[in-house]
């Protein structure tokens, strides 16, 4: 009798844990499946946000919709074809700029403002431009984590030294000087990026006079 009660709690262990192990991998392969799924877009949501940006320039998204009149013109004479006009998928932000400066970033020509027929891009200087702002991962850059000597960001930023330094050869964003033109993120060879650009002044409320 003792023989088979053992029998029987071992053969009940041993399917609690296939039980626990399938659960377990359910979850993860399902968390995998919507981790790999792209983002849709969306018809209300500004598509602003990490790495994908307005050109230099830009009003805030509060009022960039309803002021930019999807003219095309800051796409067609950017000579990098570093903007893209978003399709009818993006609902009310169709037609209106957008930089993935993963892709292709801004290379900071400031052609785009100068055509620009509304003011939706200001026209602004190179240095004066805020698109965005240059983040460093300390947890993925390998400068940061001294398992390799890497200049990337820092070489390709056309403010080094006044934008980004490299404090005991670690790449230092200096935040009132960054441009978030992207070139960084650009140059970074790592995957997942280790420096992206957060577009922290495109929400700013608009004060209304």
């Amino acid at each position: 009798m003792k023989k088979e009660k053992s029998n029987q709690e071992t053969s009940s262990e041993k399917e609690g844990y296939e039980r626990r192990r399938f659960l377990q991998t359910a979850i993860a392969g399902s968390f995998l499946l919507l981790k790999a799924k792209p983002a849709k877009p969306s018809i209300f949501k500004s598509p602003v946000k990490t790495n994908r940006l307005r050109p230099p320039g830009a009003v805030p998204e509060e009022i960039f919709a309803g002021k930019c009149i999807r003219c095309g013109r800051c796409a067609e004479v950017c000579p990098y074809k570093s903007i893209y006009m978003l399709d009818a998928r993006w609902g009310v932000w169709a037609g209106t700029p957008l930089i993935f400066v993963e892709k292709i970033p801004c290379y900071l020509c400031m052609k785009c403002v100068e055509v620009c027929p509304t003011g939706t891009l200001i026209k602004i200087k190179q240095e004066e431009t805020r698109m965005g702002l240059a983040v460093v991962n300390k947890r993925y850059c390998v400068s940061w984590l001294e398992t390799a000597l890497c200049r990337s960001c820092y070489n390709a930023c056309p403010f080094k030294d006044i934008a980004i330094k490299l404090e005991r050869l670690k790449p230092v964003v200096i935040d009132d000087k960054c441009t978030g033109c992207g070139l960084c993120v650009h140059a970074c060879p790592l995957n997942p990026k280790a420096i992206n650009v957060e577009p922290i002044y495109s929400f700013v409320r608009v004060k209304w006079r």
